[in-house]
């Protein structure tokens, strides 16, 4: 089992605190910073954002995720005294097949998504391509993006998953509140600020995608692939004034003064594009006992050595 696999380390109170504080600082830092400050001293913040070029901005963006994920490792072999495969998979390796494929599904989507999206109005779609400018972009996206959702996987559904597990002792709690962390954590992005807190629906719906995902299949393997792809397709595919990161993408969105369009997408997203996701997987990895997996008891007895 996947949870159980926090047995394997020492999970005494004060070492699983420090880890959690050491690697989650930075973003209860932002959060507490993005809610005192007054709406005028947030214009100023991300006009200043939106000044760096893109590529700079993805280079001071994810590289603090480097440290981060490192640190983590760290911590986990060193102070909890675990292997990073027991934080990876309830199996005896990873396998990267998984990752290629859940990597591959959420590319196809997407791009068949946009395709689709673009044939029935692209009004608001600006062709944005710079051989160049996107050549590099998409060096340092492939360099430097696995950093960022390896972090936010090992920490969210791998250590706060797992830890989180075997101190409540069900699956359906850790579940809930990784997802749940997992979208305020994203709360200070520009998208949030400009579309408003109806986008916190998306980030805590897709947080309970890779939660499912990582509890149905007992691994990170197709949440690491799928948010890989996913945050790929962000940079590559298409990008926005008001994204988290502005990117040389290929086409530009330039309906500023209406981002509900995004909205509705994302909300298309989560009530079509995601159930469809775990139906493939599903069947594809013989997905069964549903309600144990994602709702039943934690006991130590089935950690497998």
């Amino acid at each position: 089992m996947f949870i159980n696999q926090a047995y394997k380390g020492d999970n005494t109170w004060w070492r699983v605190l420090i880890t959690t504080l050491l690697t989650t600082g930075i973003f209860i830092a932002n959060f507490i910073m993005f809610f005192l400050m007054s709406n005028e001293q947030m214009d100023e913040v991300y006009k200043k954002m939106g000044d760096i070029h893109g590529i700079k901005s993805l280079i001071i963006n994810l590289s603090p995720f480097i440290f981060l994920l490192a640190l983590l490792f760290f911590l986990v072999c060193f102070l909890h005294k675990r292997s990073i495969l027991s934080l990876t998979t309830s199996r005896s390796k990873v396998d990267y097949k998984r990752i290629f494929f859940s990597f591959g599904l959420i590319v196809f989507l997407t791009i068949v998504g946009f395709a689709v999206s673009y044939s029935f109005d692209n009004s608001q779609i600006i062709w944005n391509f710079n051989p160049l400018r996107f050549t590099i972009l998409f060096i340092i996206s492939i360099a430097m993006f696995p950093f960022q959702i390896g972090f936010e996987e090992y920490l969210f559904r791998g250590f706060l998953m797992q830890q989180i597990g075997i101190a409540v002792k069900n699956r359906w709690f850790p579940l809930l509140f990784t997802s749940v962390v997992f979208g305020l954590f994203h709360s200070a992005n520009p998208e949030v600020y400009k579309m408003g807190f109806g986008v916190m629906a998306f980030y805590i719906g897709t947080g309970f995608l890779l939660g499912i995902m990582t509890l149905m299949d007992e691994s990170l393997e197709l949440a690491l692939g799928f948010h890989v792809g996913n945050n790929l397709m962000a940079a590559l595919l298409i990008t926005s004034d008001f994204s988290a990161i502005q990117t040389d993408a290929i086409f530009k969105y330039s309906g500023i003064e209406n981002p509900n369009d995004i909205l509705n997408e994302m909300i298309v997203s989560i009530l079509i594009v995601y159930p469809i996701i775990l139906f493939i997987f599903a069947k594809k990895y013989n997905w069964t006992n549903w309600s144990r997996k994602l709702a039943g008891k934690i006991d130590a007895s089935d950690t497998y050595n």
